[in-house]
């Protein structure tokens, strides 16, 4: 195939979160790689927002992610090298949640059996070091001090500006309008011409499905509120006196929270937000924003658990949880295809991967294969029922 201005090695569907960092990492390894996005760079209508994601290593969703959370420290640890940016702060992570909480028994667990290190704490252990906790009777906790947060649209922006300066071409505002694989490669069609390449890669958040038919796995998008409360005591709620938390709160969402650091911006306060507790949304329809209801909700919620967090509400708005069915990532080659890739399904838990993530699509998109551990991620799984 000869080289042109619609010429390249891959094309990449999608410059969120997965999108920037599979177009880095292919630009790094010398490959021609277009990057299509139907919105602007860094928009604000999908998953690569909200000004912080949790990052950790105690994973409580399956012990199979943490081989891969761990590569990715050293990825995060190069974003930041090579762009001179903070994007990761490792306040810690506690863990509260009742004496049958999953949440606590996984992610002791998955701790336990990667040596990721972490603390168990009673009642009194948390009064103590965190005394901002009200922690119910009963209850137990797991502090795990290498954790914190992100800055998504920090880290999206500097993936993609690393990648461009890399050579790739990142095109904003240009809508797929369909695809195909041929016997030299992939069409896309868009709203402003045909681009062809050797291998496609499609990470398009809760736009995927419509594009990746042939992936036989329904996407349901979850419009979810988020809020920014005003602490009652700021200075209890700041980087490193707060770290960020998870409640598992029996019977329903769980509860969780960033504190407020330095480098937030806007908007200010503690963020907070019940964990998938939302409502199935058409991606392209008009969105609404986050009801007073809703950040009342949270707000109320918080007061049980952070009274000195639970001031007025600042802000709210939404964040667009793509679920799989079953919770987990799809990273898998298209059935039926030789040469398009997809990686989906995040399920308001994948943030945290974006380095591992782009690693492997740029190994799927060059070889068809990996070998890092995403076996347990393949879209047959869903086929053979498990």
């Amino acid at each position: 195939m000869a080289e042109s201005a619609t010429t390249f090695d891959v094309i990449v569907v999608g410059v969120g979160t997965m999108g920037a960092a599979a177009c880095l990492e292919l630009a790094r390894r010398g490959k021609r790689v277009l990057g299509l996005e139907q919105h602007r760079l860094g928009h604000d209508l999908g998953s690569s927002h909200g000004g912080s994601r949790i990052v950790r290593d105690c994973y409580f969703e399956a012990p199979d992610y943490v081989p891969l959370l761990l590569r990715c420290r050293s990825g995060w640890e190069r974003l930041e090298r090579e762009s001179g940016r903070r994007i990761v702060h490792r306040c810690g992570v506690l863990y509260l949640g009742a004496s049958e909480s999953e949440v606590i028994r996984e992610s002791a667990r998955s701790g336990t059996a990667f040596d990721v290190p972490f603390e168990s704490l009673d009642a009194a252990g948390v009064c103590a070091r965190f005394p901002q906790f009200r922690m119910p009777d009963g209850w137990h906790a797991i502090f795990e001090p290498g954790a914190g947060f992100a800055r998504p649209e920090r880290a999206v922006r500097t993936a993609s500006d690393l990648a461009m300066r890399a050579g790739a071409i990142l095109r904003e505002g240009l809508r797929v309008l369909g695809w195909q694989e041929t016997t030299t490669g992939i069409r896309v069609q868009t709203d402003a011409g045909v681009f062809e390449a050797g291998s496609l890669v499609l990470t398009a958040g809760a736009w995927t499905a419509g594009m990746a038919a042939a992936l036989g796995v329904p996407m349901v998008p979850l419009r979810v509120p988020i809020a920014w409360l005003q602490p009652r005591d700021e200075q209890l709620c700041r980087v490193p006196t707060m770290p960020v938390w998870y409640i598992d709160r029996p019977g329903q969402s769980g509860l969780y929270g960033v504190p407020i650091a330095p480098d937030q911006g806007s908007p200010h306060g503690v963020k907070v937000a019940m964990h998938g507790d939302g409502v199935v949304v058409d991606p392209d329809a008009p969105r609404r924003q986050a009801s007073p209801d809703e950040l009342e909700a949270i707000r109320g919620a918080t007061d049980g658990f952070l009274p000195c967090a639970a001031g007025a509400v600042t802000a709210g708005s939404t964040c667009l949880y793509t679920m799989s069915p079953d919770g987990h990532f799809v990273v898998d080659r298209l059935p039926g295809c030789r040469s398009v890739f997809v990686a989906c399904g995040f399920s308001g838990h994948g943030f945290k991967f974006m380095p591992v993530i782009g690693e492997a699509l740029a190994d799927l998109a060059i070889t068809g294969s990996t070998a890092l551990p995403i076996g347990f991620l393949v879209a047959g799984r869903f086929a053979r029922g498990s």
